[in-house]
C-alpha cells in the first residue's frame, strides 16, 4: 500500500509524493502519524539555509505524535491503539559515553528525523521503542505534536539557564521556540520581554497574550530600565549571529545569556564584553527522556498551554500553504494532519 510524505530533494526542492509504506523492525513501533508540527528548521531545511548536514532525499518532519498500528519483535510495553509522541533522535549509539550519561541529544553520532531520517510528514512511521512516549488522553493530537519544541524551550530554561524567581529576562526572537522560552521562563517566576521585528507584530501579540511585555526593535531601554546594569537574562532563540551582540549590550554583568537559536553566519564581533562582564554563555541543544517526561506532565495538567501558538491545522497535500504562512511570519505554528481527508482549509482547535 502506498503512502504520501512531504520529501525534501535538496535547496529549494520540497514535494509532495508517494512512499513505499515502511516495515515495523525490531525494537520498533509503526506510527500512525495523526499530527506533525512545523518547525523553524522544516522552513530551513525547504529554502536549503540549514546550519546541519542533509540526506537527499529525506521526508521532513520531527516534531510528531499518533496512534500505534503495529509492534514489533521485543516490544511488550506497547500495543495497537495507543496514543503515543515520539522524541527526534531516530539513531543514536548506544555505547556513546554521552547515550550512557543519558545525553543521547548530544552524542556526535546521532541522526534525526526530517534531515538525516525519513521523517513524521507522512501517515506511517516507524519509531525505536526507546524514545515513544505514551500520550494521555486529555492532551490532543495536535498539540502533543508541540511536545518536542517546548522539550527544547524546556530545556534551555531550566535545565541550561541559572534562572531564579524574579529574574528580568530578555528573550530575542518570538518563533516557536522564543515564545514557549517566554512562556516557561515565566512560569519560573521570570518577568520577560520578547523581542522580535516589526514584521514580527502577529507573533508579538501573541507574546503579550500570554503575559510577556512586547519589543519591536531595541531592547535596551527595557533591558537598562531597572538600574542602568541590565537584564538578569536574556535567552537568544533567534535564527541569526548578530543577535548574540544584542545579548551582550543587554545582559547585566555576572548575568547570563542562553544561546538557543541556530545562525550558520560568523559571529563578527569582538567577545571582550562577555570577559568584562563575567557574563556565563550557554549553548542549549534538543532535549533528553526526563525533560519530555516533565514535559508531557506540564500539557496534561494544562500548567502549559500551546494552543495560543498553533496558527492552524491543515492536511498534509497543504503543507506548502503552511510553510508559506509561517515563513511570512503571519502564523506562529503550523500542524499538518497526515491523515486529514479533503482539501478543507486550516483551522484552529
Amino acid at each position: 500500500m502506498a503512502d504520501v510524505g512531504v520529501v525534501n530533494f535538496g535547496p529549494g526542492s520540497v514535494e509532495l509524493r508517494e512512499l513505499p509504506e515502511p516495515n515495523v523492525g525490531p525494537g520498533e513501533v509503526l506510527l500512525e502519524v495523526q499530527a506533525v508540527g512545523v518547525c523553524g528548521s522544516d522552513l530551513h531545511m525547504w529554502q536549503g539555509t540549514q546550519s546541519w548536514p542533509m540526506r537527499y532525499p529525506v521526508v521532513l518532519g520531527h516534531e510528531f505524535a499518533g496512534i500505534v498500528r503495529a509492534v514489533g519483535t521485543d516490544v511488550h510495553d506497547w500495543q495497537p491503539g495507543d496514543r503515543a509522541v515520539s522524541e527526534t533522535a531516530a539513531v543514536v549509539d548506544a555505547d556513546s559515553p554521552l547515550t550512557r550519561r543519558g545525553l543521547y541529544n548530544l552524542d556526535p553520532g546521532r541522526r534525526g528525523y526530517g534531515a538525516a531520517v525519513d521523517g513524521a510528514m507522512r501517515r506511517l512511521v516507524p519509531v525505536p521503542r526507546r524514545i515513544l512516549h505514551h500520550l494521555p488522553d486529555s492532551v490532543a493530537f495536535e498539540q502533543a505534536a508541540l511536545t518536542e519544541p517546548c522539550c527544547v524551550a524546556y530545556n534551555a530554561v531550566v535545565h541550561n539557564s541559572p534562572l531564579k524567581l524574579g529574574d528580568r529576562v530578555l528573550v530575542l526572537g518570538p518563533g516557536p521556540i522564543g515564545l514557549l522560552c517566554a512562556a516557561i521562563a515565566r512560569a519560573h517566576g521570570a518577568r520577560v520581554a520578547v523581542v522580535g521585528l516589526e514584521k514580527d507584530r502577529r507573533r508579538l501579540g501573541v507574546a503579550e497574550a500570554c503575559g510577556c511585555e512586547v519589543i519591536v526593535g531595541d531592547p535596551q531601554p527595557w533591558a537598562l530600565a531597572v538600574d542602568g546594569l541590565g537584564a538578569d537574562g536574556v535567552i537568544d532563540a533567534a535564527g541569526v549571529s548578530a543577535t548574540l551582540a544584542v545579548a551582550l549590550a543587554c545582559v547585566r554583568p555576572a548575568g547570563w545569556i542562553t544561546k538557543v537559536g541556530w545562525g550558520p553566519e560568523p559571529v563578527g564581533i569582538s567577545l571582550d564584553p562577555l570577559v568584562q562582564k563575567n557574563v556565563r554563555l550557554q549553548g542549549s541543544f534538543s532535549h533528553h527522556w526526563s525533560i519530555w517526561e516533565r514535559v508531557i506532565g506540564l500539557l496534561a495538567s494544562g500548567q502549559l498551554d500551546v494552543r495560543p501558538i498553533i496558527g492552524g491545522v491543515w492536511p498534509l497535500a497543504q503543507w506548502r500553504e503552511a510553510f508559506e504562512r509561517m515563513h511570512a511570519c503571519e502564523i506562529v505554528k503550523a500542524v499538518l494532519r497526515p491523515t486529514a481527508q479533503g482539501t478543507q482549509g486550516a483551522r484552529r482547535d
